[in-house]
């Protein structure tokens, strides 16, 4: 367990069953505001704004993302605080309910932009983990990586369905793309509880942390683990399957060499990203799954 979450749920400081909600409550939003940051400084990662450069984007770069994450970040709290005052409501129920806060969360984000959508997945996915966090501590339940996304599944039953297969007209990108090829895109992560960084990311990142590599490159290495398997919309959105196939292959082809733990490993991700800037792809639902891994990674198994 990472040691400031260990920390609040001991702390001295706070008495009585609200200060201990706060301590918990700050701790889980500052995760938050941690894996945005965390996944924006990892460098170098291909097609997406980093140290290196602006990945495959015209109208955003490092500047604009380190102002969006301090807009959002008093909203984390939020969520949490939703959550625990809403425990009562079932699942199926709490939807609804953390919706608006979302909204208002984005609003923030678009006002600290210029209307440049920088983090509106990750507000989706790390606003429900905060909010799911909220109501299993307000039951009085271990906070584990296990029951945050079966909350966030339970929360997100039939998203998809309702959500992608209406028949309403198709109005964001995502929409598109799963009316096109059946990719759901951040619903259907959130619907699955992130199925994609339980399976793909986490045991990697446990395994090479455990080996004692440090927490930089063993990003660098999930990143290329998920970038092999996600089927990214955003992806999709700039290229089409062509686009998913030549990303999927190149982070499969680098994974077969040895991956970033290979010698020059980091390198051959420096080129990863000049060839994905050659071709205007940008993986960016994948950035918000290698942040939702490090969040994840902050609580016990």
């Amino acid at each position: 367990m990472n040691m400031i979450f260990a920390q609040s749920l001991n702390a001295p400081s706070y008495s009585g069953r609200r200060g201990r909600e706060a301590c918990i409550g700050d701790a889980i939003a500052e995760y938050a505001d941690q894996a945005l940051l965390t996944e924006l400084m990892l460098t170098p990662k291909p097609g997406l704004v980093d140290r290196r450069n602006s990945g495959a984007h015209r109208d955003m770069n490092i500047d604009t993302f380190l102002a969006s994450a301090r807009a959002i970040a008093p909203w984390w709290s939020r969520f949490v605080a939703l959550g625990y005052s809403s425990a009562h409501v079932s699942a199926g129920a709490a939807l609804p309910l953390v919706r608006p806060t979302g909204v208002l969360c984005e609003q923030a984000m678009f006002r600290a932009t210029s209307g440049v959508n920088t983090h509106k997945g990750a507000i989706f996915s790390l606003g429900l983990l905060c909010f799911s966090a909220g109501r299993l501590q307000a039951r009085g339940t271990e906070v584990t990586r296990k029951r945050l996304c079966g909350e966030v599944a339970h929360i997100c039953v039939g998203l998809v369905d309702r959500e992608l297969n209406r028949t309403a007209p198709t109005q964001t990108a995502g929409e598109r793309v799963f009316r096109r090829f059946g990719f759901a895109g951040a619903r259907g992560e959130a619907a699955s509880g992130f199925a994609t960084v339980r399976t793909a990311a986490l045991p990697v990142y446990d395994r090479v942390r455990e080996d004692g590599l440090d927490e930089g490159t063993a990003l660098l290495h999930v990143l290329l683990h998920l970038l092999a398997v996600n089927n990214d919309t955003n992806l999709i959105s700039r290229g089409g399957l062509a686009g998913l196939d030549y990303v999927q292959a190149y982070a499969r082809r680098l994974l077969r060499d040895g991956g970033v733990l290979a010698p020059g490993g980091v390198e051959k991700m420096a080129l990863f990203d000049d060839a994905l800037i050659a071709g205007h792809l940008s993986p960016g639902g994948t950035a918000d799954l290698l942040g939702l891994t490090w969040f994840l990674a902050q609580f016990p198994k």
